[in-house]
């Protein structure tokens, strides 16, 4: 009997024995796993964040670009609004008491460029105030309608060949370039 007993005992130290093994190695397992779990959990948080803080920024550029173009659209939505104010300021002024004088000025810088004109033209509303302005300027010319010619005259050479045309409106459109950016800063003010 003590063979039997000595051999249970031994089998049941082996048993122990791999039962512990296992156990360790069942340990090991278990904590290589949640290690590896821990660690893609992590990435995947890091993924998350980077993706998160990469739509923040796209979402803020987005704003920035659509605040921008709705700021520029107002700046040009206003300049337009002034250009047009001061056009149809333009136009009132040809009925002031001034406006023959204004008219004067006009005709003598034309009749600089074009000295031989032989006709002017303008809206026929302004034809009180272009036949004053030739009074004041001593000059006598054929005064024709042209109602395209408005806020100022077109002075017309010999035969019609050669012209030149000087309105208040003409010279707000030459000037627009250049007053743009003093008007977009103005605004922005």
């Amino acid at each position: 009997m003590a063979l039997d007993k000595l051999l249970e005992n031994e089998a049941q130290q082996e048993i122990e024995r791999i039962r512990a093994e296992a156990q360790g190695r069942a340990e090991q397992i278990v904590t290589e796993a949640q290690e590896r779990a821990q660690s893609l959990i992590e990435s995947r948080t890091r993924q998350l964040e980077t993706a998160r803080q990469a739509e923040l920024v796209r979402a803020r550029s987005a704003a920035d670009l659509d605040s921008n173009a709705q700021r520029l659209s107002a700046a040009d939505s206003l300049q337009a609004q002034a250009f047009q104010v001061s056009e149809q300021y333009l136009h009132a002024s040809v009925t002031s008491p001034e406006y023959p004088m204004i008219v004067a000025n006009l005709l003598q810088e034309a009749l600089q460029v074009l000295p031989n004109a032989e006709a002017v033209e303008a809206a026929a509303a302004e034809h009180d105030a272009v036949r004053q302005a030739l009074g004041q300027l001593g000059r006598h010319l054929d005064v024709r309608v042209n109602e395209q010619v408005r806020t100022g005259i077109r002075l017309v050479g010999p035969g019609g060949k050669s012209s030149i045309q000087n309105t208040l409106v003409g010279r707000l459109e030459r000037v627009r370039g250049d007053l743009a950016p003093q008007i977009s800063r103005l605004l922005a003010e």
